[in-house]
């Protein structure tokens, strides 16, 4: 099932890379529930070199050009994982994008939608200046909901969300056509 994942960005790593970093990858059908195909990088952020390899794609995979971000902002919790080295990588502030209740007020917050409801996102207000350029970064792209609550929230203080920055995007969900006309970059693709 590994082999149904395709390269975008991941290419720019060279194939021996590229396929190195593909190998890590897990894809585990059922789970968290029957008609999921649920899709495993923990395995690369375990290896030296995987993670050596994923953080330098991050980086030459750039959305747009290093000097026109100011701060990268990581969405809870998967983005954090990325977000930190990424934001250290390229010397700029790390901003956490935190699920509803896990920041001390005062907050920032947005609402959105999901399939059955609403939840939250929130920074700590302050922590993002009008006129901030943030990257958004994620582990997956998937319908989008949460990337675009994230941007709402970010230009809610006056912050421009100049890309966005995924490891993996999921096909046929249609999560890149809501983030509008920003850049996006993703490593590599798969069906959902």
């Amino acid at each position: 099932m590994e082999n149904d994942i395709t390269p975008e960005k991941l290419s720019l790593m060279g194939e021996e890379d590229s396929n190195y970093l593909l190998s890590l990858f897990r894809s585990i059908p059922g789970f968290p529930k029957e008609g999921i195909n649920f899709r495993d990088y923990m395995p690369l952020l375990a290896d030296a070199r995987g993670l050596s390899i994923l953080m330098d794609a991050l980086v030459r995979a750039l959305p747009v050009p290093a000097d026109s971000i100011d701060e990268v902002a990581g969405l809870e919790a998967r983005g954090f994982l990325i977000g930190v080295p990424l934001a250290a990588a390229l010397h700029k502030g790390f901003v956490a994008v935190r699920k509803a209740g896990k920041l001390p007020p005062p907050i920032e917050h947005a609402d959105y939608s999901l399939e059955y409801g609403t939840a939250s996102l929130e920074i700590e207000q302050g922590i993002i200046k009008p006129g901030t350029r943030v990257l958004v970064v994620d582990d997956l792209i998937a319908t989008g909901g949460t990337a675009h609550a994230a941007k709402t929230l970010i230009e809610s203080v006056g912050g421009t969300v100049c890309g966005f920055s995924f490891i993996m995007k999921l096909n046929g969900l249609g999560g890149c056509d809501k983030l509008g006309d920003v850049p996006i970059s993703t490593l590599v693709s798969m069906p959902a």
